[in-house]
């Protein structure tokens, strides 16, 4: 009996024409991804990407012209359904954080690991927030828990833990709950924030520093 692969499609936004034509062969010849679409400037990558709607991007950005995270931000209200994945050799705060405000779902740097790349591709397609351990670490230390919007300590934690890249189940993993109080505890924070999505609760995180 013949078993059908949903195949995750991508996108990548890479100047380096090196780097660009590995990470679409890494792609390419793994089972479960395509990526048909690359772009070597955000320019022709905001032309053309909305009549495509692939479901993951993978965006540099420190691109020529137009930078990656302008490219995001436009990119994001056309197509409210594709994740887009900072892959970048920035690590300043400045770039992180920019990023994910303009609807950044995750944050690599270069470095990461083929078989890690492709783990948080599958990830940013499923609703998680893949983000490089050295990049977590930042966002999380970023933070300082507060009492704003009435959140209670375990809401402003999970929140913490949401926008430091984890699932729901990793964080009833790490708090020693069930998934179904984690879903709980999400519902009254969103309703809290006023938001209906993890990225608008994370990037409200970020703009008031509220956890």
């Amino acid at each position: 009996m013949n078993t059908q692969v949903n195949t995750v499609s991508v996108a990548i936004v890479e100047d380096d024409d090196d780097i660009r034509n590995l990470l679409q062969i890494l792609v390419n010849n793994t089972p479960g991804f395509s990526c048909t679409l690359t772009f070597p400037n955000a320019e022709e990558a905001m032309d053309l990407l909305p009549q495509k709607n692939p479901q993951v991007v993978l965006m540099d950005i420190d691109l020529p012209g137009i930078s990656g995270i302008i490219c995001v931000s436009r990119l994001k209200m056309k197509m409210e359904t594709t994740d887009f994945v900072m892959l970048t050799n920035q690590f300043d705060e400045d770039s992180i954080f920019e990023s994910l405000r303009a609807g950044a779902s995750g944050y690599l740097l270069k470095d990461t690991p083929p078989a890690k790349l492709l783990e948080s591709i599958t990830m940013a397609a499923q609703g998680g927030a893949p983000i490089s351990p050295t990049i977590a670490r930042k966002v999380t230390s970023y933070f300082r828990p507060t009492r704003s919007y009435n959140l209670t300590e375990r809401e402003a934690e999970i929140l913490q833990l949401l926008c430091s890249g984890m699932n729901y189940s990793t964080i009833a993993d790490k708090l020693f709950i069930s998934g179904h109080t984690v879903r709980a505890h999400i519902k009254n924070t969103y309703a809290k924030l006023h938001v209906n999505s993890r990225g608008e609760a994370v990037s409200k995180a970020i703009n008031d520093r509220i956890v």
